[in-house]
């Protein structure tokens, strides 16, 4: 079965999560520092072939009303890119609360600033994941 991968686009980075081969669960990847789109690109046709991958959802940080900030245009922007280089399905998927979450969870766990400052978008994404698989689990059961 082909898996999915979800991107959280940050401000400096980007988060990686992808699926397993199942798509039951969202395992983090790793971050890319935000250099050029090169540079992503690289990295995403590298982890579309090692991993299989037939999709990549990206999350869509809108405003608590719906509109879209600057952190929605940039996660726009990106899946442009991505539809323009990569021959591959791509999904927007609403993501409002998963960085703040995902600082709560790092707040839990006691991991150190520098530590959540460079992992935040990895659990991001991966947040933004569990939650697009957890949801299409739920259509495929009814």
């Amino acid at each position: 079965m082909a898996r999915v991968i979800a991107i959280d686009v940050g401000e400096k980075r980007i988060g990686l999560a992808v699926s397993d081969s199942l798509n039951i669960i969202a395992q983090g990847l790793d971050t890319i520092e935000r250099k050029s789109d090169s540079n992503l690109l690289e990295r995403m046709k590298s982890l579309i072939k090692e991993y299989n991958v037939s999709k990549i959802v990206i999350g869509m940080p809108l405003n608590m009303n719906g509109s879209k900030g600057a952190s929605a245009k940039r996660s726009e922007g990106i899946a442009s890119l991505l539809k323009r280089e990569l021959s591959i399905d791509i999904e927007m998927l609403d993501e409002r609360l998963t960085t703040k979450q995902g600082e709560r969870v790092l707040l839990e766990a006691d991991v150190s600033r520098k530590k959540r400052k460079l992992s935040i978008d990895k659990i991001a994404a991966q947040l933004i994941l569990q939650t697009y698989l957890d949801s299409h689990a739920e259509k495929d059961q009814s």
